[in-house]
């Protein structure tokens, strides 16, 4: 059984704990178990949880789940793109998965809530890669 660490964003929380559903629900359908959830405030701020959760022998793999919505500036794109380096850099520095849920940039609220299955793709994404590393 695959044990996954679990992050998700509070910010778009419309969006992110319908991702959440999505993304628990697609660990068990693998037969993978959530040993730990960590809440934070934002895509952002999802590089530290991912980090912490890594470093435990009792997680596999890690599964980060956000969603970025479009403002009236290039913000959403400078937040996407130094959270997606920042969670690259976890997985290759703890040598373990870690799985990219996040969507956006450059979309709307309500492009974002047609997203939501991104929770359950980072889970696939995230059991197949601990699965192929075996």
């Amino acid at each position: 059984m695959v044990s996954l660490g679990l992050v998700v964003a509070r910010f778009n929380s419309s969006v992110t704990e319908q991702m959440e559903d999505a993304a628990r629900d697609a660990a068990a359908e693998r037969d993978a178990a959530v040993v730990e959830t960590i809440q934070v405030p934002g895509a952002y701020d999802s590089p530290l949880a991912a980090d912490r959760l890594a470093r435990r022998d009792d997680i596999d793999a890690v599964v980060v789940i956000g969603a970025i919505v479009t403002g009236d500036t290039d913000h959403d794109r400078v937040i996407a793109d130094a959270t997606a380096k920042s969670l690259t850099e976890v997985s290759l520095d703890r040598d373990k998965p870690v799985s990219f849920g996040v969507s956006g940039p450059g979309m709307s609220g309500a492009e974002a809530r047609e997203r939501v299955s991104k929770g359950a793709e980072a889970v696939y994404a995230a059991t197949d890669m601990v699965e192929a590393l075996a």
